[in-house]
C-alpha cells in the first residue's frame, strides 16, 4: 500500500476513493481490499449491533470516516456511534467503539498505529479481529487477548457478544 505526495485535508474529504482511504498527516493510505472472511465478520458485527441500535442507544456504521485528530482520518471496519448524537457526514465525536477487522495484508505496526490513534480520540473500546485467529481488545497502548467474550459497551445500552456475533457468519 503505497503512500501518495501531500494531499490537503479539503481534497480528501470531497474525494472518493474505493475502497476509502485513511488520512495520515497530508497523506492518503490505502486500506486493504476485505476478503470473503473479512467482509463476513464486518457484516456480522453490523447486524449484531442493528438487533441493538435504539435500545441500545447506538448507530452502526460500516466503513465511516472517523476524524481521529486535526491531521488524520480513520475509516475504521465497523463504528459504534452514540445515538444522541447529531450525525454528520464524518465522525468528529469520539464514537462508543470500533472494529478492525484484519486483512492479509495488515501488518501489527499498522494495526498499533491506527488503535493508538482511536485511544488518544477517546474510543473506550477498540477492537482487532483476526477472522482465522485470536481477536483482541486495544487498550493503554497494547493488544490483549479478548478474554471476556461478552460485555456491556461503556457510554451505551449495547452489549458485545463474540459468540453470538460468529453464530451471524454466513
Amino acid at each position: 500500500m503505497a503512500a501518495t505526495a501531500f494531499v490537503p485535508v479539503e481534497v480528501y474529504l470531497r474525494t472518493s476513493y474505493e475502497p476509502d482511504a485513511d488520512y495520515v498527516d497530508g497523506s492518503i493510505e490505502e486500506r486493504p481490499m476485505g476478503e470473503n472472511d473479512h467482509s463476513a465478520w464486518q457484516d456480522a458485527i453490523c447486524a449484531w449491533f442493528r438487533q441493538q441500535s435504539r435500545k441500545g442507544g447506538v448507530r452502526v456504521r460500516p466503513e465511516l470516516r472517523v476524524q481521529v485528530s486535526s491531521t488524520r482520518y480513520r475509516v475504521p471496519d465497523v463504528t459504534l456511534l452514540d445515538r444522541n448524537l447529531v450525525q454528520e457526514p464524518v465522525a468528529k465525536e469520539a464514537p462508543i467503539a470500533v472494529f478492525e477487522i484484519l486483512s492479509p495484508e495488515d501488518t501489527l505496526r499498522k494495526i498499533m498505529t491506527r488503535c493508538g490513534d482511536y485511544e488518544r480520540m477517546g474510543i473506550g473500546t477498540i477492537v482487532v479481529i483476526d477472522p482465522e485467529g485470536p481477536k483482541y481488545r486495544y487498550s493503554s497502548g497494547k493488544l490483549e487477548p479478548l478474554e471476556a467474550r461478552a460485555f456491556d459497551l461503556p457510554g451505551s445500552k449495547a452489549r458485545f457478544d463474540l459468540d453470538e456475533i460468529e453464530k451471524l457468519i454466513d
